[in-house]
């Protein structure tokens, strides 16, 4: 996954030009430039090129350059760069440009961009110049002659400042989540009343994509209704016929403390019914209390961050958030981050006894280095700049493991949290899927308002823990 930042230079240095009486036959003038992934998903997007021997890997791997290459444009434009900013520099008009494609240029390639003046035309003002690129092992890769018109009159200018240009992979993160289960056998699961059209696609998706074999709990006419409606087939999907909502959520979790199913995936129902179902089931508890994890692929950020708890405790005791803490940081482990960083949120940095936030995350590090809460580098109290800036935390003066690297956000309540993971998916533009732990088997916690895909990715998530919980019951 790229940085979603891409480097557009906005260096505030002078540009000038060299006029066409200041040009001589021979002059030089060159630059370097390493080619990245960003540069191709870039140009592709301001382009509009999207040929697959660009842009598809698996594709790439049969064509003749066997891997991905650069637009060869792309090359054009480098030298374009050198043209309009070094030699002549601000003021040239571009006339004439022939190129020659002679290797391939690949992700990594450092290139060395030149042209060369070799012949000027006096009366027009117009300047001949041998353009070529060399990648790091001395191969030229492309060459040609341009011709332009120089400028007459000096300029020097500062560099206009770009805006910056932030390049977003939408849904790669939850994509490779799904990817990262393939190959583990598909769950048995509860689908607890999916009686709306993005509940049953959700369900249905799933199970299309390997992550769960859907046991579909809900009133048998209503349910066949709503597949009708939405032109879904449920034909050959196990169907287990009750009366309205509250009973399949009952039935879902009789199902789960028998064992009948590996997991449990919210339908249309409220999160109330069917988690007091669970809380009230004896067969279903641990010794952890129940905790919500949302998995956000935030695409300003750079990986995935794992923000707990913003939907089921509303505002847990110490020792409640030790069992969350816990929770979400095997969680972690279970999605192959063997020590992951978490920020204990509160709105300053600095403990404060008339904020108890910061009392807490004070004492869940000490509980964390007196190996009462294991497998995490944890740091609070932080406020979320901190957390997630490093340069925020420098700059106050935070020397923190954490900072800038976070892979978990613990909020102090139920509030704060929900309102910072709405604040990630409708104004961050973050991917979101969620999933409930502490009980024996994991609970895929959608919202109602939430599609299909969250909903497949939500599936994944308790496909990895029902694996993970066959090896190692919670």
């Amino acid at each position: 996954m790229n940085d979603p930042v891409y480097p557009v230079n906005n260096d505030q240095e002078m540009i000038s030009n060299v006029v066409y009486d200041d040009i001589t036959i021979g002059q030089t003038a060159s630059q370097t430039r390493t080619l990245t992934q960003a540069d191709i998903q870039a140009f592709a997007s301001i382009s509009g090129d999207v040929n697959p021997a660009h842009l598809d890997k698996e594709y790439a791997e049969n064509t003749l350059f066997h891997g991905v290459i650069a637009h060869g444009m792309w090359g054009g434009a480098l030298i374009s760069t050198i043209l309009g900013t070094r030699l002549p520099g601000p003021g040239t008009i571009y006339l004439e440009q022939n190129l020659h494609f002679s290797r391939p240029v690949r992700i990594g390639d450092t290139l060395t961009i030149s042209a060369t003046v070799i012949a000027k035309d006096d009366e027009k003002k117009r300047v001949t110049l041998d353009c070529e690129i060399v990648n790091q092992h001395g191969v030229k890769v492309v060459y040609g002659n341009a011709l332009v018109i120089a400028p007459t009159e000096r300029v020097t200018r500062q560099r206009t400042v770009l805006p910056t240009m932030a390049l977003f992979d939408l849904g790669a993160r939850q994509k490779a989540l799904i990817d990262s289960v393939a190959d583990l056998p598909a769950i048995r699961c509860a689908v607890v009343h999916p009686c709306d059209a993005d509940s049953l696609q959700g369900a249905l998706d799933a199970a299309k994509q390997g992550l769960i074999i859907p046991v579909l709990i809900a009133p048998k006419a209503k349910l066949l209704g709503v597949a009708s409606a939405a032109g879904l087939d449920i034909s050959g999907v196990e169907i287990v016929d009750v009366a309205h909502s509250h009973a399949a959520a009952d039935k879902a979790v009789e199902m789960a403390a028998a064992g009948e199913v590996e997991a449990l995936m919210k339908g249309s129902l409220h999160t109330d019914e069917l988690m007091s179902a669970v809380v009230h089931c004896v067969g279903l508890k641990t010794k952890f209390r129940l905790s919500h994890v949302f998995h956000l692929d935030v695409p300003m950020y750079h990986k995935v961050l794992l923000l707990t708890d913003a939907a089921l405790n509303i505002a847990p005791t110490l020792m409640e958030k030790a069992d969350i803490l816990q929770n979400v940081i095997n969680l972690a482990q279970a999605l192959k981050i063997a020590q992951p960083k978490v920020a204990l949120l509160s709105a300053v940095e600095t403990v404060n006894p008339k904020m108890s936030s910061t009392i807490d995350a004070a004492a869940l590090c000490k509980m964390v280095q007196r190996k009462q809460i294991k497998g995490g580098i944890v740091d609070g109290p932080l406020a979320f700049d901190n957390a997630i800036s490093a340069e925020a935390a420098r700059i106050k003066g935070i020397d923190s493991p954490v900072a800038g690297d976070v892979d978990i956000l613990m909020v102090p309540d139920l509030e704060s949290g929900n309102m910072l993971a709405k604040q990630f998916e409708y104004l961050a533009g973050a991917a979101t899927c969620g999933v409930v732990l502490g009980a024996r088997v994991p609970i895929a916690l959608t919202s109602r308002a939430d599609g299909p895909s969250s909903r497949v990715a939500s599936a994944a998530l308790v496909k990895l823990l029902a694996n993970e919980y066959r090896k190692n019951a919670p």
